[in-house]
């Protein structure tokens, strides 16, 4: 059995599957309440699918980017997970997961979130041959997003409206953007790349895994005198 964990922004989503297929999953908003909220939903999937956590053979874990205190508690618990029952761990940007979902259009894909101060966090993926990373993850502006793309491109994720706007008006046609239940972060796809990665050995170190921050919170920043 695997257990994937997404607390990278307020929505939340978690997962039980066998040998890559989701048997159960679990989303909701949970605002800031990811400390108080993510351990009894873990125990109540458990409970409702009869599964002992001890059956457990790996952890995936949606690394971010996405909120300082969504991450922190979603990373640590699936840290404490993997180390206490001796079971790899694979993290996986949150916008990689965003993305997948509409692989199968061959298009560009093109998550965004916000990330404060009027800029964005956004990558770029594509399935051609094979699943790919074309554009790491970065924090950009929906001006300067838009001069860069030169081809009809979907755009999903957590997309603020007024980018959504800005999108639409500049790229017209060239910009794909689904609904926004079809844009709802699900663990499902956080345990398909998940599988697949652990399938080629591509496991991270519990004791070494953090949170991809583009911006580091102000939490960690020194003050200047």
């Amino acid at each position: 059995m695997e257990l994937a964990v997404d607390t990278s922004t307020d929505f939340c989503s978690i997962g039980l599957s066998h040998r890559g297929e989701e048997i159960a999953e679990l989303t909701w908003h949970s605002g800031q309440s990811h400390t108080i909220e993510l351990v009894p939903n873990i125990v109540r999937l458990f409970e409702q699918t009869k599964i002992s956590p001890q059956s457990l053979r790996a952890v995936f874990v949606a690394k971010g980017p996405g909120s300082f205190n969504g991450l922190r508690v979603g990373i640590s618990t699936a840290k404490g997970l993997a180390f206490a029952s001796s079971i790899p761990l694979v993290g996986i940007s949150t916008l990689e997961v965003e993305a997948y979902p509409f692989a199968f259009t061959k298009l560009p894909l093109c998550p965004i979130h916000n990330a404060g101060r009027g800029e964005i966090a956004a990558a770029l993926y594509q399935q051609n041959d094979d699943w790919r990373c074309i554009t790491p993850e970065h924090i950009t502006s929906a001006d300067v997003l838009c001069q860069q793309i030169k081809r009809k491109t979907l755009f999903c994720g957590e997309i603020p409206q007024p980018v959504i706007k800005q999108l639409q008006q500049n790229l017209g046609r060239h910009a794909i953007i689904p609904d926004y239940a079809a844009r709802l972060r699900r663990a499902g796809y956080l345990v398909a790349l998940g599988w697949q990665r652990l399938n080629r050995g591509q496991t991270d170190n519990p004791a070494s895994l953090q949170p991809l921050y583009l911006r580091q919170p102000p939490i960690t920043q020194r003050k200047v005198k």
